[in-house]
């Protein structure tokens, strides 16, 4: 696993940590189910044995990788921020090829939601807008083609 530090705001690192709490909470259920299935018998040929093993083997792999990026976090407040560049954290006002604004804060992987204005770091957009500045012009490479954008605004809310 790597070590590097994740930066994440503080609402997605409780969203984390909540997500974490709910799977700890299913083990039991999931100890349950596979010693019930398997007082049923052979269980070669059990489909809710083969289920509940297959379920507990993916709540497993889910707690590492949680704890993992939990241990990692490293949680920015924006509103602690200034400058005049792009970095993680901002909300960003972007003008695009027909002068419309559009609007994004630069956000975590596990917090990134493109349809509330929320969109990752490590996204096309998101490597391109790091370390810009107000009036610049950026073009990006997205699934659906090659857009153009200009800096209009950057805040720390």
């Amino acid at each position: 696993m790597a070590t590097e530090k994740l930066p994440m705001l503080q609402e997605g690192y409780d969203k984390q940590v909540r997500e974490l709490k709910a799977l700890r909470e299913e083990r039991p259920r999931i100890v349950d189910a596979i010693e019930e299935a398997r007082a049923h018998g052979d269980l070669s040929e059990n489909a809710e044995y083969h289920a509940a093993k297959e379920r507990q083997g993916q709540v497993e792999a889910s707690i590492a990788d949680l704890e993992d990026k939990l241990s990692r976090a490293h949680i920015i407040d924006p509103t602690t921020l200034s400058g005049d560049r792009i970095v993680f954290g901002a909300t960003v006002t972007l003008l695009d090829d027909s002068d419309k604004p559009v609007r994004y804060q630069i956000v975590g992987q596990a917090e990134a939601d493109a349809k509330i204005g929320r969109i990752s770091y490590n996204s096309p957009l998101g490597r391109a807008l790091i370390g810009r500045k107000v009036e610049e012009e950026i073009e990006v490479t997205v699934p659906s083609g090659d857009r153009f954008y200009v800096v209009e605004k950057i805040e720390f809310i």
